[in-house]
Order: structure tokens, then C-alpha cells, then sequence
């Protein structure tokens, strides 16, 4: 028995093989890098991480017993010579899926804690801003922080969160609102208290930048990439090639990124 058969021993599901592990740890491999790539968080993607979570808790398993049995074994024993190297495999591995999926929850919670009223306002439903006018309406009703945290019970969809960072973020802004407004806002005049003001045409809601620039590599035959011109330009049309390594913007190749079609270096 090799390495990739001890590893696909722990998936017990239909149809799992060593590819499918080793495809899903290549998923899981460059969804953390593109993420660590651009500052706005990316779609979560659901039927991965259920997968890979369902990975570790059953080598989890498969170790604990492996231990179990070794514990319970003498230390001469020559039935099962391969025991202890099995079990250091195992770990191994699961040390590595750890730290992939450890470190890819936290570079999104850093976004999220950073762009929070933006995803907020994103996963509400209301993507622009309010108006001026919209604003100054609403200030009499709505003169606290908390008051302008958008309330997330009737959204259903949170994408491109998952369900547990969309209540993680909603909790931690009305914390954060909670905290601005004993600290010092409530000193503010009642017009100036919202999170979310746009008053003169600034907006409070700061996001992320998609005109960050990134290194990608083709992964299709032909890629078609838009390099968005600077206000008053017009865009540019270009043609990626398999095998190519640019530096582009983000938002010139979010489009093909999603589809497949690049990937982030």
C-alpha cells in the first residue's frame, strides 16, 4: 500500500479515490492562495469545505483508532509493521488540511472585520449607498450607530459569505456600533451618527479595491481579459494565452478567474 492509498482509505464515501482527494486538495490549495491574493473576499465555496471538513473528521477518526490500536499492541509486535508509519501519514496530512483551511479562515475574518458594513450593506440587498436626502430623512428615526447596521434576519442569501461569517460579521458591527456610539458619537449631532452617511457625496462604507493589480496564470486555451481604462479612457480588450503569467487588475479578471479559466499566483 502507497501513500495515496493509505490517504484515500479515509474517504468512505461513494465514488472516492486517491484523485479525488488530491483534486480537492488542489482546490482547496488554490482557492487559499486566491484568496490571499485580493482584498475582497471571494465566493465561500459551500460543496469544497464540506468535503474537506468531512476529510478531517473522518482521518480524525481514523487516527484516534490507529492510536487506540497501537496503545494496545506490544511494542515487538510484528503483525503490523506498518502501523506507526500509517499513523505518522495520516497526521501528516492532516496537519497540512489544517493549516490550509486555518489559515484561509483567517485571512477572510480579516477582511470581513475590516470591510464589514460593506458586506453588510451587500448582503442586504442595498449595494449603493443611501442618498443625501434619503439620509437626512432617516436621521430623526434612526440616530444611533446600531440603527444603520442592516438587519440580516430575512436574507437568505449570503453569498459570497457563508451563513456563519454573515452572523459573525452582523455581530461583530453591532459591536463595533455598540462601542463607537458610548465612546463618542453620541457627543455627535443626531444627522452624524450613522455608519453608513454619504453626506457631500463620501461615503463612510469603505470597500474593497478591485483595481488591485494580481499575478495569474491561463489555464484555457484562450482567455479574454478587460483592462478597464482610467476615467475618460475607454477599455482594452486583451487575449490571455495557456500558459501565460500576467499582472493585471482584479476586476479585468475576476470574470474568467470564476469561470476556471485563470488562476491566482
Amino acid at each position: 500500500m502507497d501513500i495515496d492509498d493509505i490517504l484515500a482509505s479515509v474517504d468512505r464515501g461513494a465514488g472516492a479515490s486517491a484523485e479525488s482527494a488530491a483534486m480537492d486538495h488542489q482546490l482547496l490549495t488554490r482557492f487559499w492562495v486566491a484568496e490571499r491574493a485580493v482584498s475582497e473576499v471571494l465566493p465561500w465555496p459551500t460543496v469544497l469545505m464540506d468535503r474537506m471538513m468531512d476529510r478531517v473528521r473522518m482521518q480524525i477518526e481514523s487516527i484516534e483508532d490507529l492510536a487506540a490500536s497501537s496503545a494496545d499492541v506490544p511494542t515487538n509486535n510484528t503483525h503490523n509493521p506498518n502501523l506507526n508509519l500509517r499513523l505518522s501519514i495520516l497526521q501528516t496530512d492532516l496537519a497540512r488540511t489544517q493549516y490550509l483551511i486555518r489559515s484561509l479562515l483567517r485571512q477572510r475574518l480579516a477582511k470581513l472585520t475590516k470591510y464589514s458594513m460593506h458586506y453588510l450593506v451587500k448582503l442586504s440587498g442595498n449595494k449603493n449607498p443611501l442618498s443625501q436626502s434619503q439620509s437626512q430623512s432617516q436621521s430623526q428615526s434612526q440616530a444611533t450607530p446600531s440603527d444603520s447596521v442592516p438587519d440580516l434576519s430575512t436574507v437568505t442569501d449570503f453569498t459570497p459569505l457563508s451563513e456563519n461569517e454573515a452572523n459573525f460579521v452582523h455581530s461583530h458591527q453591532n459591536l463595533l456600533a455598540g462601542h463607537y456610539s458610548g465612546s463618542f458619537m453620541e457627543a455627535f449631532p443626531r444627522q452624524l451618527r450613522r455608519l453608513d452617511d454619504n453626506a457631500g457625496g463620501t461615503s463612510m462604507i469603505q470597500g474593497p479595491d478591485t483595481k488591485e493589480s494580481v499575478f495569474v496564470r491561463c489555464l484555457a486555451g484562450e482567455v479574454p481579459v478587460i483592462v478597464v481604462g482610467d476615467e475618460g479612457e475607454e477599455d482594452i480588450g486583451v487575449t490571455m494565452r495557456m500558459g501565460d503569467v500576467w499582472v493585471v487588475r482584479w476586476e479585468g479578471i475576476k470574470s474568467a478567474w470564476e469561470k476556471g479559466e485563470v488562476e491566482l499566483l
